[in-house]
């Protein structure tokens, strides 16, 4: 990958581009953004029950099952057959939101719970992105 090392500004200055010179780095988005490959699998946000963790619907999540769960991670879980995103309170047993209009959710022996893995990292996209998370 080509990393191109500019700063952005408002004004024309008439010099060269900015890309004329770019410095080359020995890494790629895999080994910057990904610690497990083998237990890492990637998934697209919906709604907006995280924004006050900063994920918002369309975000990308990169969700690791190798990272061991602690108290109050933003995870991905499987609660009654239905893969949700929220903040795990483990000492209460509840399944939180970061926004304030949705209610908390109380895990019971009743519910079918598992934790699918931590999200390590969201990556916004700025256009649609069409990949492989074609759905909107």
């Amino acid at each position: 990958m080509n990393v191109i090392p500019i700063l952005a500004s408002a004004g024309i200055t008439g010099f060269e581009s900015p890309a004329a010179e770019y410095l080359q780095l020995p890494l790629s988005l895999d080994t910057l953004l990904i610690e497990h490959p083998s237990a890492t699998f990637i998934g697209k946000a919906s709604g907006d029950s995280m924004q006050g963790v900063g994920i918002f619907s369309g975000d990308i999540l990169i969700v690791d099952r190798h990272i061991k769960v602690k108290n109050k991670d933003v995870i991905v879980a499987n609660y009654n057959g239905e893969f949700t995103c929220k903040v795990l309170d483990i000492p209460n047993q509840l399944l939180l939101s970061a926004n304030e209009e949705f209610s908390q959710i109380k895990i019971s022996s009743q519910d079918i719970f598992t934790v699918e893995g931590v999200v390590s990292r969201s990556i916004r996209c700025h256009r649609s992105c069409h990949l492989l998370l074609t759905q909107s």
